[in-house]
C-alpha cells in the first residue's frame, strides 16, 4: 500500500493520492485494500478529505494485467470486496473530494463517485469502457453513476464507449467543477477548507442521511428529514451559530 497510496495531512485537511503514475494509476487488489485501510482509519482531527493522481491521469480504471482467472463466486467476492472499500469512502468519517484529471475510466470513474465532491481539470475525461471489453462494471458504478447522470447516459457509456471530456461531464453531473489544467488540487483544498469548517452533524447528515432520504419512497424520506433538522438545530454547534448570524457576526450569503 505504502508504494501505491501516499498520504499526507495539511492542517485538518487528508491527502491521498493514488501513486502508480506508470501504471496510469490503474486501481490493483492492494491500491483497493489500502483505500479501505486508510477510510477506515481516518484520524479524528481530520475534517475533509482529498483523493487525487500521480502523473497524467487520475485513474484508468481496473489494473487488467493483474487480473486473474476467476469463477463466479470469486469474481463476486472480488466485486463485494471493492463495495467495502468504496463504502468507506462514500460513508465514511469525513466529506472526501476527488481531484481529476486526465484518465477517469472504469473503476477510476467508481472511485471518483464513490467521493461526495468532485473537481475535474480541463484534461479529464470520463469512460465505462467494460461493454467492449466483454466484462460488467464491478466496483459500484451501476449504483452510484446513474444518481449522477441518469440510467439512459451510463448505458450510453457502456454500449457505445462514449467517452465525455471535462466540460461535458460537469454538464451532465459527472463532476461540479471544472479548472483549468494544475488548478485542481488547489481548488479542491479550498473547497476542503470550507468543507471540514462546516458542524459535523450537518457533513455526518449530508454524507450519510441524505443518500437514504433520495432511496426512500417520499413518507420514509419527509420523516428522516424532519428527524435530522430536529436533531441538527439541536445541537450546542448549530446554536452558537445561529445566535452569530442574528447578531451580525456571521457572513451572509453572497458575502465574501
Amino acid at each position: 500500500m505504502k508504494n501505491y497510496l501516499h498520504t499526507e495531512i495539511q492542517d485538518n485537511i487528508l491527502l491521498v493520492k493514488l501513486n502508480r503514475p506508470e501504471k496510469r494509476n490503474a486501481i490493483n487488489d492492494e491500491l483497493i485494500l489500502g483505500i479501505e485501510e486508510v477510510f477506515a482509519n481516518i484520524p479524528a482531527e481530520i475534517g475533509c478529505a482529498i483523493i487525487y493522481g500521480e502523473g497524467k491521469h487520475f485513474s484508468a480504471g481496473l489494473d487488467l494485467s493483474s487480473l486473474t482467472e476467476r469463477d463466479a463466486v470469486q469474481g463476486l467476492h472480488h466485486s463485494r470486496m471493492w463495495h467495502r472499500a468504496l463504502d468507506r469512502v462514500q460513508f465514511g468519517t469525513v466529506p472526501v473530494i476527488a481531484v481529476l484529471h486526465g484518465a477517469c475510466v472504469g473503476g477510476g470513474l467508481e472511485l471518483a463517485s464513490a467521493c461526495h465532491i468532485r473537481v475535474a481539470e480541463t484534461s479529464t475525461f470520463y469512460a465505462l469502457p467494460e461493454g467492449q471489453r466483454g466484462i460488467f462494471v464491478g466496483g459500484g458504478a451501476s449504483v452510484r453513476v446513474p444518481k449522477l447522470i441518469g440510467l439512459a447516459r451510463m448505458t450510453d457509456m457502456m454500449l457505445t464507449g462514449r467517452v465525455y471530456p471535462a466540460d461535458e461531464g460537469m454538464a451532465i453531473g459527472l463532476s461540479q467543477y471544472v479548472v483549468e489544467e494544475g488548478a485542481g488540487l488547489a481548488k479542491g483544498i479550498e473547497l476542503a477548507k470550507k468543507v471540514a469548517s462546516n458542524a459535523g452533524m450537518t457533513n455526518y447528515a449530508l454524507m450519510h442521511i441524505l443518500p437514504r432520504i433520495v432511496d426512500s419512497g417520499q413518507d420514509q424520506g419527509l420523516m428522516m428529514e424532519s428527524l435530522t433538522a430536529a436533531i441538527a438545530q439541536d445541537a450546542p454547534e448549530a446554536k452558537a451559530r445561529l445566535r452569530e448570524f442574528l447578531d451580525g457576526k456571521a457572513k451572509k450569503v453572497g458575502e465574501a
